[in-house]
């Protein structure tokens, strides 16, 4: 009986609630964010670089991370962001880095985001590069 007068109190606060309802709404719209991770791998020569081209589908944070790069694993790589081109009949697609968008001196692979920004919806390009202290080609990896 005791819980059946509960059910009975909360449903008829529940209409008196609903009774009081003046018409506004104090509810603000949600907005779903749908956040995705992509993972690159490659090569990067002496004096050369690498680079992946990713997709921004709504404007909002973009976090870089250069997770791996070696051997040694304790070089310093450069890293920025680019905008991508399309290959044509004679070059191959390419990245140009966007001035001031780059980790200064280089960077070192590790678990947090060394490049962090706002993006505008768009195509973007991640560049890993050789700063002018490889010897041989190095393994990178790193995520969007």
């Amino acid at each position: 009986m005791r819980i059946l007068a509960v059910t009975v109190l909360a449903l008829a606060f529940a209409v008196m609630s609903a009774a009081c309802d003046n018409g506004s709404s104090t509810t603000s719209p949600t907005t779903t964010v749908t956040l995705t991770t992509d993972t690159f791998m490659g090569t990067v020569d002496p004096g050369g670089s690498a680079f992946n081209s990713f997709n921004v589908a709504q404007a909002g944070e973009v976090d870089i991370t250069l997770t791996a790069a070696g051997p040694p694993p304790t070089i310093f790589m450069g890293l920025g962001v680019g905008t991508p081109t399309a290959a044509t009949a004679t070059t191959g697609a390419t990245c140009t880095p966007i001035p001031g968008v780059f980790v200064q001196g280089g960077t070192q692979a590790g678990t947090t985001p060394q490049l962090v920004g706002m993006a505008s919806a768009g195509a973007l390009c991640v560049i890993v590069y050789d700063i002018g202290n490889q010897t041989a080609g190095i393994s990178v990896s790193y995520t969007v």
